[in-house]
């Protein structure tokens, strides 16, 4: 009896010694591997803000979104809530999340219309939509303007377009600028890819809707001889000649060659590259280039 008695003692102090063990060596360690660290409760807004910022700087993006988070809902109110909204939208386009952008940027434009910066806002949003619709696939095989959805592009292009209208001495008009020419040639290119696509089923309502539509909304486009000339086609499959002759003088007064005759037709529908040299013929495969003979 005293002998299962003590062998009961030993292997209950066995216990309570590998209980404490265990505990000890954990604590060695630090705090549970499921307990996260927590930030004190009385952290102020900018001790919040330069930590973030921090973070942000040292390109540890995910934690400086955790951290601008925080500080925007601990500090609703004042300049670092409304800097670090700003900052998570540039954050959140970093690591091409572009809804986020999109809802942040609109989340600042609404609560700060007359904020000093809210013109970066319109711009990082325009950025957004206009980087919406790339994939790493984008830069390596050719590009079709039919392919994608150009929802993304057309509202950037609208989104540049309100900034420049509104902030025109804004240090991203510039940008915004440039950005709107590239969106207005794709933009244009998609319209009469379409068109042409109506043209070959025999929807010439349609098609003429498209080539109209390319002409009044993106003006100074390349792809305009060729808009031109599908309205054209399009009026004189529908017989409606009159207004063929109009179009056809409308083409003939503004697309001339270098030799001061109308511009052939064919150029209109074709694209003849003019790259000399590989580098060249590279960059316009690859549809980051264009070289088209005039």
């Amino acid at each position: 009896m005293n002998r299962n008695f003590r062998y009961l003692e030993l292997i209950c102090l066995l216990c309570l010694v590998l209980t404490t063990g265990c505990s000890t060596v954990k604590g060695l360690f630090g705090a549970d591997e499921d307990e996260e660290p927590t930030i004190s409760e009385d952290i102020s807004a900018r001790q919040l803000y330069t930590k973030a910022n921090s973070e942000m700087q040292g390109n540890r993006f995910t934690d400086a979104i955790e951290s601008y988070t925080l500080l925007e809902s601990r500090y609703p109110f004042g300049r670092y809530a409304q800097q670090a909204q700003l900052e998570l939208t540039f954050l959140y386009y970093r690591q091409n999340n572009t809804d986020a952008a999109i809802s942040s940027a609109n989340r600042f434009i609404k609560l700060n219309p007359q904020h000093p910066n809210v013109d970066y806002a319109h711009y990082m949003k325009g950025l957004a939509n206009f980087d919406k619709s790339k994939t790493f696939m984008n830069f390596i095989l050719p590009r079709n303007p039919s392919d994608k959805d150009h929802a993304p592009l057309i509202a950037a292009f609208d989104i540049f377009n309100n900034l420049i209208q509104k902030y025109p001495d804004s240090d991203y008009a510039d940008d915004a600028k440039q950005r709107m020419i590239y969106l207005r040639n794709e933009l244009a290119e998609h319209e009469l890819t379409v068109a042409d696509f109506y043209m070959r089923r025999g929807a010439y309502v349609a098609a003429a809707n498209r080539a109209k539509y390319a002409m009044e909304k993106y003006q100074g486009a390349p792809a305009m001889p060729q808009a031109v000339y599908t309205l054209e086609l399009a009026y004189r499959q529908l017989g409606i000649n009159d207004l063929a002759y109009d179009t056809h003088k409308v083409y003939a007064a503004n697309f001339l060659g270098d030799d001061g005759k109308v511009l052939n037709p064919s150029y209109a529908t074709t694209k003849i590259s003019c790259a000399t040299n590989v580098w060249d013929r590279i960059l316009e495969k690859l549809s980051l280039k264009t070289y088209y003979c005039n």
